[in-house]
């Protein structure tokens, strides 16, 4: 068996660069920290720290060992409450990575069903994809929404799940729509500022295929990660953008956003993906339950 407090030892040491101010830390020894983490790397075999002017630095074996244990006493941190949490009978946490290209107004949609919930707690997270599959294959997510579906490995064991494919509409504020009027859409962009998703977004190659396809050269005045903040600057005067209809419906929140166009040949795709653990979360099981429910498009 594993000796997790030597284990933990090792971390401390590791993260403080060395055996004296790890053993101020633990308030220890320097005797005893080094004695038990010599401990560690003989039950492992391997030698974990090597000096480094007047610390230590980790090997190749103690950045896998130091790794692993980053993981253990992550979620070891998070277990006081957790217990209680559970305990008590009431709390509902569901953990969400959102993917950088996703349309947050869309996700908001996805997750409305849930956010009614009895003692709720979501706990959101903003991240790269690649990243967001790893803190879901290690549990600290619960359900990640994303523009993408995940490359096939079977050693990540994740389920996906294709929620709306939604067609891609423009607003803009209201003193730009009636100007744009006089023209007919989408010939109209050609005269009005354009605010797009980056090019972390799936939906921003689609756009530029689009507007390619349609012969518009836009002036592009801004580009954003997040289509809610996207929208609030729009609200502000700067200029029109597109929005899925699935997130439209969240556009009342920024005033003064009119309906321009759609461009139906244009659809968001969002992808729900879980662990199988995941799989028996009840508010997993609910979002996915309710966007199949959504009418088709």
């Amino acid at each position: 068996m594993l000796n997790y407090r030597h284990l933990h030892y090792f971390w401390v040491v590791a993260k403080e660069g060395g055996f004296a101010r790890a053993a101020a830390r633990l308030d220890m020894a320097v005797q005893t920290v080094s004695a038990q983490v010599r401990e560690l790397e003989r039950a492992l075999g391997h030698q974990l720290l090597k000096p480094a002017g007047r610390g230590v630095a980790l090997t190749e074996a103690g950045q896998a060992a130091f790794a692993r244990a980053e993981e253990i006493f992550h979620l070891g941190h998070g277990l006081a409450d957790e217990v209680r949490e559970a305990a008590s009978g009431k709390v509902q946490r569901l953990g969400v990575g959102l993917s950088d290209g996703i349309s947050k107004l869309s996700a908001h949609a996805l997750l409305a069903p849930v956010l009614e919930a009895p003692h709720l707690r979501l706990v959101c997270h903003d991240g790269e994809f690649e990243q967001l599959m790893s803190e879901l294959a290690l549990h600290h997510l619960d359900l990640v929404l994303a523009g993408q579906a995940p490359p096939r490995n079977p050693n990540l064991r994740l389920a996906c799940v294709r929620l709306v494919e939604t067609p891609i509409e423009w607003y803009g504020p209201t003193h730009l729509v009636g100007r744009a009027e006089q023209a007919r859409f989408p010939a109209c962009l050609n005269e009005l500022p354009v605010l797009l998703p980056t090019s972390h977004s799936a939906l921003r190659g689609k756009l530029d295929h689009w507007l390619e396809s349609e012969g518009l050269r836009p002036r592009i005045v801004g580009e954003f990660e997040d289509s809610a903040l996207l929208a609030v600057f729009a609200a502000r005067g700067l200029g029109v953008f597109p929005v899925s209809q699935l997130g439209s419906g969240d556009l009342g929140m920024p005033r003064g956003l009119r309906r321009l166009g759609s461009c139906d040949q244009v659809k968001e795709e969002i992808y729900a993906l879980h662990s199988r653990r995941g799989q028996h979360h009840p508010l997993v099981r609910q979002v996915i339950q309710a966007a199949s429910l959504l009418p088709a498009v």
